[in-house]
């Protein structure tokens, strides 16, 4: 099947959100707390309305809440217990409203990533969207945002802050009645701090939006998107050949993985000629001819594509590995470790804690016997990259642009168990990083 297949006219935020068969019904009421990343990745915890716990916003979120500009707030409903298809369009929607914000005469304004939470946690509850903060309070922005969301009347919910100089800030919620146009709703409610969970809130939605615990998982999502990725079938129809529980051969299974422009390419074709390997990539080359079109999806989306990638992976391993040693480059770890990245908002701080289970491996996809992580400093790595030319997916830019980010995809590199991750240092020459890899790889799979 061939990617021109894909329909390319744009979405419409109505066209994305509006009424389909089979899907959950919005949330009737948001929920009534929050987390915004400030400057410097670090998050701002506030609740809003009368079960709030504390007094005054933090005052670094009510600067960006409160006077002298004006700030509005856009979530994306989910209802609770929503489904696999409800997810996917909740995913489209904000990735769509984010392109459209970007847009005049809203791209004077900044931006921040906001989520929506309620007080309990767990999973089904989060809610993705944006904090929009205008500093010159122009009636223009919000008329801008009326007219955005009014192509959506099940989509985004909006809300006002207004504050004084006093840091007391409150929100009012705006509503689009038929016949009536925009109206605001209930009363104004007070914006006050919240404690921070003991998670970040997106913690135990990974399983079911970009870290995905079991093939039958990945495959609902890519099921879910048929519709308008019409590759996502073919991609399934190469799944389904794949035996459920692929097993290994007799010879070692080594997987090697590392950030763009660490030597891995390199790496991996040495060892593999070293070994008389076998040498494998992932996403295989059977599905890679569509990877431009799931890298430019939402998470949920494009983590799902990765994964079952690793499960078509995994039925070349148990074939090959029969006849020789095979080396992967790239594997279950990636996938997991930009997704936790991608999804965890703030520093390294809100990343889940070592040991936690998002850092093991799945239960049935097929396991190597050695995991390599190749690691260079960031100015060698950058150094590399200004000199290959080559053209790099959005989360490879994102590491070079955003440093927090790329710490966080090596920290969850390291923190992944059963297996876990090999640091090896690659920046010494070609030559004296193939026998250090051949050194571990001999006392680790012998």
């Amino acid at each position: 099947m061939a990617s021109a297949l894909r329909p390319r006219s744009p979405l419409l935020l109505g066209r994305l959100s509006g009424p389909r068969r089979g899907a959950c019904a919005p949330a009737m009421a948001p929920p009534h707390r929050f987390a915004l990343e400030l400057p410097g990745c670090t998050l701002a915890h506030f609740a809003v309305g009368g079960d709030a716990p504390g007094a005054l916003p933090d005052p670094r979120a009510a600067a960006l809440l409160g006077p002298p500009g004006r700030s509005y707030s856009l979530c994306v409903p989910l209802a609770p217990g929503g489904d696999c298809a409800a997810r996917v369009r909740a995913a489209r929607l904000h990735q769509r409203l984010l392109h459209q914000l970007r847009r005049d005469p809203l791209r004077r304004c900044r931006l921040r990533p906001l989520l929506c939470y309620g007080p309990g946690g767990g999973a089904g509850g989060v809610q993705h969207g944006f904090l929009l903060h205008d500093p010159s309070d122009s009636p223009d922005t919000r008329r801008a945002l009326f007219s955005l969301l009014g192509e959506s009347p099940e989509g985004p919910r909006l809300g006002e802050f207004v504050g004084d100089a006093r840091l007391q800030v409150w929100q009012r919620l705006w509503e689009l009645r038929d016949g009536a146009g925009w109206r605001q709703v209930g009363p104004r409610e007070r914006v006050v701090s919240a404690p921070e969970p003991a998670l970040h809130p997106v913690v135990p939605d990974l399983p079911s939006s970009g870290v995905f615990p079991h093939r039958e998982a990945a495959r609902a999502v890519l099921e879910a998107c048929i519709p308008f990725i019409p590759e996502a079938q073919a991609v399934l129809d190469l799944v389904d050949q794949c035996p459920e529980q692929a097993r290994k051969g007799k010879f070692p299974v080594i997987a090697i993985e590392g950030l763009d422009a660490t030597g891995k390419t390199t790496v991996t074709q040495s060892v593999s000629d070293s070994l008389n390997a076998v040498l494998l990539k992932s996403p295989p080359a059977c599905i890679s001819q569509w990877r431009k079109i799931f890298d430019d999806e939402p998470t949920i989306i494009r983590r799902a594509f990765y994964s079952l990638g690793n499960y078509i992976v995994a039925s070349e391993i148990t074939k090959e590995s029969t006849k020789s040693p095979v080396i992967v480059d790239r594997y279950w770890h990636s996938t997991a470790a930009y997704a936790i990245a991608t999804e965890v908002t703030g520093g390294l701080q809100h990343l889940p804690p070592a040991h936690h289970p998002i850092y093991q491996w799945p239960r049935d996809l097929l396991k190597p016997d050695l995991v390599l992580l190749l690691t260079v400093s960031p100015e060698e790595r950058m150094h590399r990259i200004e000199h290959r030319g080559m053209e790099r997916t959005r989360e490879e830019a994102e590491l070079e642009a955003n440093s927090i980010f790329r710490q966080k995809v090596e920290v969850s590199y390291q923190r992944m168990e059963n297996p876990c991750c090999h640091v090896v240092d690659a920046s010494p020459s070609r030559e004296e990083v193939l026998q250090m890899v051949l050194s571990v790889i001999q006392n680790n799979c012998n």
